[in-house]
């Protein structure tokens, strides 16, 4: 599936402007992690745009209904495993067992987090957003309280690399498409 026709598959599922930015937040972080790996980029921007494709229908069953939704939709069971895998401990115990998928699961809340630091500032842009800025919000547990930052951390570790790096790393993907998420 292309990144076009997975935009058009989500567009069935999503009615709401914040979880379609979500979707296009994570697609990118996805697809920036992919190039540095060397990996389908392509492929990993259609996991992050698809990840949450129940969520908003049928959230009481979110990586669960995804299952029956994908496969309608024609999509390959890797696929589906990867997207299933980001609720892993939260509504499933599907394990995220690839490099993607532990990606997907550290990108997903990340993203997220991002965004919170981008949205207090007075512009209101991922470009004043920098990573003493993200450094000093993570520490204050109440900002973006929804935030898990020990699943992050966790997710962090068992891709062997840093939480700056991770976050950097998302937020330059963020800051290459900051116009279409409205920052």
């Amino acid at each position: 599936m292309t990144e076009k026709q997975a935009s058009e598959v989500l567009r069935k599922y999503f009615t709401k402007p914040n979880l379609l930015k979500h979707a296009i937040a994570v697609s990118a972080a996805m697809k920036h992690f992919a190039k540095l790996e060397g990996e389908d980029e392509s492929y990993w921007a259609v996991v992050g745009l698809l990840h949450d494709i129940d969520y908003e229908m049928y959230p009481e069953v979110h990586c669960i209904k995804c299952v029956e939704i994908l496969r309608k939709e024609g999509l390959d069971e890797s696929i589906i495993h990867a997207i299933q895998s980001h609720g892993c401990g939260l509504c499933n115990d599907v394990e995220p067992t690839r490099y993607m998928e532990k990606v997907l699961c550290t990108v997903d809340q990340l993203t997220g987090f991002i965004i919170a630091c981008a949205l207090i500032r007075p512009e209101r842009k991922l470009s004043v957003v920098d990573m003493d800025s993200i450094r000093k919000k993570w520490g204050q547990r109440a900002f973006a309280a929804g935030t898990s930052r020990d699943r992050i951390m966790a997710y962090c570790e068992k891709l062997g690399k840093t939480f700056d790096y991770m976050a950097e790393q998302t937020l330059i993907a963020m800051q290459g498409i900051a116009t279409e998420l409205g920052l």
